[in-house]
Formats: structure tokens, C-alpha cells, sequence
């Protein structure tokens, strides 16, 4: 099954709109476009909408790494994301808050390339999404993004699934492979929810195959009109004894001036 390619087609919503009237052409043959693709893509946008919301906002996250239980490293970044109204995609930068060593430096995702800025040398060089910030979390984990954008993607079926409460739920397992080189993961295997399309766990993979992580969400708590995972817990895909929990608060709109999101910019950023 060839899975659509969402980031061709920019605003997911504008893509389900295109291809409801495709369907509608008497002369579209059956192998064109296949049901379960257009549901693929409308299942992982509704999870997109439940991750993150669909508005320009802030948001402090607090990232706490273990090893056998026990703390090994920690770091609170603040997220400002702007979302764009062409693509359907965020901007993001990233504020690092602590540890003090580390207090100021900043992130950036404008469009596939991720900055990276550090005001003691006052340079901003390119970076890896894949790199790690602290423990098993990536820099492309803390800078938001919508996986519809990014991946594309074909539903494996439903199956029953552990969340993150221990508890089975009834999901669709969804495969994604990336589109873009932004992306910190070739590959991910998602489950969400049947009843709610909320994200419950995600499997993510190198480009070998290797399995670098799996995460579950949970701490569901309403946030800016939907009920939202307020924690991931990140468990390591070689060790599982190595953990890491991210923690999201503070959420609040704000509207962000395309000006922050330009590498040239990064200087003159200031906390808020």
C-alpha cells in the first residue's frame, strides 16, 4: 500500500477537502487513492490536534532522565511555537532555562533546518534533530510539530494496546516514515485511541530499523479547549532501565511575531 504524502499537499485539512472532491469524479480508478489512506491521514491529524494545539502558544516543559530509578540528569526548556497559516506546520524556539551552565542557549526549527545558538559565542551553527538534549529526549522532541506534515503515513490495522495508566485500550496502530529531514525519527509506529484519537504510545526507529525509543502519553488534563497528554514517559530502546519523563505546564496562546523565528534574529531574543 502506498501511503499518502501529506507535506505535498500543506494544510491537512485542505488536503481531506481536495480529496473528498477527487472522490466525487465519476473516471478516479479504485487503485488512485485507497480509503484506508485518506483515513490514515485524517486519523494522525486528529491525533496531531490532541498533541499539540492547532494555535501559536507556550509552553514549559521540564525533561528528568533515570537510570535504575535514580536521577541522572535534568533540564526545563521553554517552547514558543508559532503556527503557520500556509504550511499548517510550527515554528518553534526553544529557550533553555536550566541548567544555569546552559541558561539562555536556544533551538530553532524554521521550516526543515534546526539551529542551534548559543549566546556566550554569540554563533549559531546547524544541528541534527536526532541529537540528544537529555536522556532518551531529542531536540526534535521539545520543538513542536504536526506528524502529518512530516511523515507519511498508512494505517496497519486495530489491535488492543497498553496506555500509559497500565490500562488496554482499543487502537490504531499507524506507520509513519519521514518526508522531511527535520524529522529526529526515519520511522514511527503510533497507537491512538478508537474512541477519542488520543496518541497512547509510539514506537520510534532509525533509518536501519533499529528501535531508538518508545513512549507512552499520559496526564491528560484539559488544556486550551481539548483534553491534552501533559506527560510523556520515554523509555530507551536498548535499555529500559534508562527513562526519561517529559513533563509539559504552563500551556498559554501567545501571539508570536514571525520575526523571533529567523536564525538572524536569535540574538536579540530576550526571555519573556
Amino acid at each position: 500500500m502506498k501511503p499518502i504524502n501529506p507535506t505535498r499537499a500543506g494544510l491537512v485539512l485542505a488536503l481531506l477537502a481536495a480529496v473528498s472532491s477527487i472522490l466525487a469524479a465519476p473516471d478516479l480508478k479504485a487503485a488512485d487513492l485507497k480509503a484506508a489512506d485518506l483515513r490514515a491521514v485524517e486519523i494522525l491529524a486528529k491525533a496531531d490536534a490532541i498533541r499539540n494545539p492547532q494555535m501559536s502558544f507556550v509552553v514549559d516543559v521540564a525533561l528528568t532522565a533515570y537510570e535504575n530509578s535514580q536521577q541522572t540528569d535534568s533540564t526545563l526548556v521553554t517552547t514558543h511555537s508559532r503556527k503557520e497559516t500556509e504550511t499548517g506546520q510550527f515554528l518553534s524556539l526553544v529557550h533553555i532555562n536550566q541548567p544555569v551552565r546552559d541558561d539562555g542557549k536556544l533551538l530553532l526549527r524554521n521550516g526543515n533546518i534546526l539551529w542551534f545558538y548559543d549566546p556566550a559565542s554569540k554563533a549559531s551553527v546547524r544541528l541534527s534533530p536526532r541529537q540528544r538534549l537529555v536522556g532518551n529526549a531529542s531536540n526534535g522532541d521539545v520543538v513542536t510539530a504536526n506528524f502529518a506534515l512530516d511523515y507519511a503515513v498508512e494505517l496497519a490495522g486495530e489491535e488492543e494496546v497498553t496506555d500509559g495508566d497500565r490500562k488496554s485500550r482499543p487502537a490504531y496502530r499507524l506507520n509513519l516514515v519521514s518526508q522531511s529531514d527535520i524529522t529526529p525519527y526515519h520511522a514511527i509506529t503510533l497507537w491512538v485511541d478508537r474512541t477519542n484519537h488520543r496518541p497512547l504510545k509510539g514506537q520510534f526507529f532509525a533509518q536501519s530499523g533499529r528501535l531508538l525509543k518508545v513512549a507512552w502519553y499520559r496526564g491528560w488534563e484539559p488544556v486550551l479547549g481539548e483534553t491534552r497528554p501533559t506527560e510523556v514517559i520515554i523509555a530507551d530502546g536498548f535499555d529500559p532501565k534508562k527513562v526519561t519523563v517529559m513533563k509539559m505546564s504552563n500551556y498559554r496562546p501567545q501571539d508570536l511575531p514571525p520575526s523571533w523565528f529567523s536564525n538572524s534574529w536569535l540574538p536579540h531574543f530576550r526571555k519573556q
